[in-house]
């Protein structure tokens, strides 16, 4: 099967979609499949529709193929095929995976060029099947385990980490109390490295070195504290699996929906901080007392990330729906993965 895979993130780096453009990346190993990234024209037309962009790409020189795979951030993505002319005489076969699915005002006209797309949320699927009359499959979110998980016990030096979003309040409560030079605990917080550009990707090996030395790693729900007008879902995001893979105790807010009781749905996976951010700055501080109880919880973690949220189990599954053969290299990485796993079970 000739496989070329299309995704933003080779010619637009950002850190906070770097999880998800590892999934372009390990297709494009699995299946030998070639990359593709459009870039977006300086003079690219934005029409803007609630903080998200439509935008124009450079022309691709594409001769097609059997399957063209788009990994896209959001739905607004689908519409970087465009840049291959006469795509769809071009493959026999043109599926996606939709990160933000939640965001309808994004699915253009583009998508009724594709045969099926993924969506991450259960409730995403309605939209974009009776509007477009394509098939939506659900599929969550994955990580690299095999790239990203720890592989021996490290000295969890950082006491509490935050990377990317924290609500006002509670940043300010944590800053306020764990920046004094009488508190002996140590607060990390963004921002790390670049949020993009060329050196994303080097950094991203210096966001898990910390968080494999991090004691608890903060995760908030897009609700808490709302910023800007974007739409908002109840996802499990990356942050949430990066911290777990890595062996962090996540505590904060965690979304309220079938995403995060299907996916987190191991005993200790989070921990619920108060409303108040003063009373949740108080229970991090009890629990940085209880290193036992800790420590079991961080084996547990990796283990139920390495074993149900790595992209290749995500792959697996595609091969399933689209009837693709499934590679040697994929047979031989899920073999990985469950040695990996059992490194960490208790």
């Amino acid at each position: 099967m000739k496989m070329k895979v299309m995704y933003a993130g080779m010619s637009s780096p950002h850190a906070g979609w770097a999880a998800i453009d590892e999934l372009a990346l390990i297709l494009g190993r699995l299946f030998n499949a070639e990359l593709l990234s459009p870039v977006v024209q300086k003079n690219s037309l934005i029409r803007r529709i609630t903080g998200r962009e439509k935008l124009q790409f450079s022309p691709l020189e594409c001769a097609g193929g059997d399957v063209l795979f788009v990994v896209a951030r959001g739905p607004e993505d689908l519409s970087m095929v465009r840049s291959i002319s006469n795509v769809r005489k071009k493959f026999s076969q043109i599926h996606a995976f939709v990160t933000d699915s939640y965001f309808q005002s994004g699915f253009y006209s583009e998508t009724e060029l594709f045969d099926s797309i993924t969506v991450t949320a259960k409730e995403d699927i309605e939209f974009p099947a009776q509007k477009f009359g394509i098939q939506v499959h659900h599929l969550y979110q994955g990580t690299d385990s095999l790239q990203w998980a720890p592989r021996k016990e490290f000295m969890r030096e950082i006491d509490i980490m935050s990377f990317g979003r924290t609500p006002a309040s509670y940043q300010s409560a944590l800053t306020q109390t764990f920046h004094n030079m009488d508190s002996p605990y140590l607060y990390l917080h963004s921002p790390l490295g670049h949020l993009s550009g060329p050196t994303v990707e080097i950094e991203r090996g210096m966001l898990f070195k910390l968080l494999h030395r991090t004691r608890i790693s903060l995760a908030f729900h897009l609700l808490i504290e709302p910023q800007g007008g974007r739409p908002r879902s109840m996802m499990v995001t990356s942050r949430w699996l990066e911290s777990l893979l890595s062996g962090c105790i996540v505590a904060g807010r965690r979304p309220v929906s079938s995403m995060a009781d299907e996916m987190l749905n191991w005993t200790g996976s989070t921990v619920e901080l108060a409303d108040s951010a003063a009373d949740a700055v108080d229970q991090l501080r009890l629990l940085l007392q209880q290193e036992d109880v800790l420590h079991q919880q961080r084996r547990i973690n990796i283990f139920n990330t390495v074993s149900h949220h790595d992209w290749r189990q995500r792959i697996l599954q595609l091969c399933s729906w689209h009837a693709w053969t499934i590679p040697e290299g994929l047979k031989n990485e899920l073999e990985q993965l469950q040695v990996l796993a059992e490194r960490w079970r208790n």
